[in-house]
């Protein structure tokens, strides 16, 4: 039988059905055995009929029982009313304390759609409420600890890819601009360059006129353009519906980052291409970037996605911004990665020895950064490219363990380091010498952390870096 909520579109389809063969309620209740009164609470849907009422009722009224049960409202104006008895009905109305407005055919339409207007906006601004730092950090957590289980992978959006992929002809190597276009006029939809997107927008897709907006095809490289679109045409593919909530937002994003991943890295000739550089003990980022056209960033993303699953080599990834936070993380090889009391790491510092952070203090960043670090969890490899783009600069790390290094090219460095982080003697606390000379003479303003997800560092002054300051007080002094 119907759940409650379904009961408001049985309620309205019933009534549609017997106003279509022009009968009143009374006249419908005496042909199937029930008073009038009965059925008005049905059509309301404030009572569950039994079963057996519905057969009669789909016999008398001459529809088959499947249209009768069907879960679409039989009109666009029954659609908003069933809608406005749904949001009347719900907790974040009840706890308002107002009356509710009956959601009749009596109803003014224009009053109808103000009143379900306002609904959406309610549910649209609670919905907004609640998605505080500490719910964003919770779910991005949780999530994080769900595709560490899968290994990052997840063979279902894979398939679905290949499949994608098929009906527009591509079967391998890496997927051009026009075979994006292809795609995109296979699914409906025509890829169209603006000047004009909103500043919050990377795309804007118009489901109505089968239009994806995108920004200039003149942007230097055009790697993002291709993974633009894709993630905007991921949403129909998918078969997205709007967010309920923070977890539903991430969730969403997640998928429609590895459908565009997936796509311009199509899993079997990436998977040909890994595997042949691992018989040669020659894996890096770099050829992998290049074999495929696209970002540094994209392709380690995407090395984590195949790595344990194909090469049979457990791995982890880092980006992290010009002071050391964390933007983006993901490790199943057991790097010890910094967290807070809710097991987040973005806006966590990693150690100063780490590679990921010795390559920003490179003067040469033309090539990898190749280093080994021995932590309190073992030893790990890895490879580091660093960038820079308005916001700053950052680094890209990926690596393995100790073990796994003799895949990859680099793993003959002689560059090696010692971390104890989260020991604070490590890389955080500041030398004796520079506390006692400038702990009451520093006064350092700190610098607001944009990001939404970033603590503030603990210290004499929250937000500032007490061993950085006291060292650039002290290397000026010393000039």
């Amino acid at each position: 039988m119907p759940s409650s909520l379904d009961l408001i579109t049985l309620g309205r389809r019933i009534r549609h059905f017997r106003k279509a063969s022009d009968l009143t309620l009374d006249q419908l209740g005496e042909k199937v055995g029930v008073v009038g009164s009965q059925l008005s609470l049905i059509e309301n849907g404030r009572r569950e009929p039994k079963f057996s009422l519905l057969q009669s009722l789909s016999s008398v009224l001459g529809i088959p029982l499947s249209d009768l049960l069907s879960a679409e409202a039989p009109d666009a104006r029954t659609a908003l009313e069933i809608e406005l008895a749904r949001a009347q009905a719900g907790d974040l109305y009840a706890s308002l304390g107002l009356p509710r407005v009956p959601a009749s055919r009596n109803l003014p339409q224009e009053t109808l759609e103000s009143l379900v207007g306002l609904h959406r906006e309610l549910i649209r601004r609670a919905t907004e409420s609640i998605a505080t730092p500490e719910e964003a950090r919770r779910a991005n957590t949780e999530l994080r600890d769900q595709m560490r289980a899968r290994n990052n992978h997840l063979p279902e959006l894979e398939k679905l890819v290949e499949q994608t992929l098929a009906r527009v002809g591509h079967t391998g190597g890496a997927l051009s601009h026009r075979t994006v276009s292809l795609l995109a006029e296979d699914l409906g939809f025509r890829l169209i360059h603006v000047n004009d997107l909103p500043h919050s927008a990377r795309s804007v897709t118009d489901l109505a006129s089968g239009r994806i907006y995108l920004p200039p095809a003149s942007i230097p490289g055009g790697h993002g353009l291709r993974s633009m679109a894709l993630q905007a045409m991921a949403h129909r593919v998918l078969g997205h519906t709007p967010p309920q909530n923070y977890a539903d937002f991430l969730q969403q994003r997640l998928e429609i980052n590895y459908f565009a991943a997936a796509s311009l890295m199509p899993e079997a000739a990436s998977v040909k291409f890994l595997q042949a550089a691992k018989a040669r003990r020659d894996l890096s980022v770099e050829d992998f970037r290049d074999a495929f056209g696209v970002t540094h960033e994209a392709a380690a993303l995407r090395m984590t996605n195949l790595a344990t699953s194909h090469l049979g080599i457990d791995v982890h990834f880092l980006r992290l911004t010009d002071d050391g936070a964390i933007q983006k993380a993901y490790e199943n090889d057991g790097l010890p990665l910094p967290q807070d009391v809710t097991g987040a790491v973005e806006g966590q510092f990693v150690c100063r020895n780490w590679a990921a952070r010795v390559a920003l203090t490179r003067t040469n960043r033309s090539t990898e950064f190749y280093q080994y670090t021995d932590t309190p969890s073992g030893t790990f490899w890895c490879a580091t490219q660093t960038g820079t783009t308005a916001a700053g600069e950052f680094s890209i790390s990926f690596g393995t363990s100790f073990a796994d290094a003799k895949w990859f090219r680099g793993r003959d460095t002689e560059k090696r380091a010692q971390s104890r982080c989260p020991d604070e003697s490590c890389c955080r606390r500041p030398a004796s010498g520079l506390v006692e000379r400038w702990s009451e003479s520093a006064w350092p303003s700190a610098r607001l952390h944009a990001h939404v997800l970033s603590p503030l560092p603990s210290g004499k002054f929250p937000g500032v870096d007490d061993r950085e300051v006291y060292e650039f007080l002290e290397a000026h002094a010393a000039s």
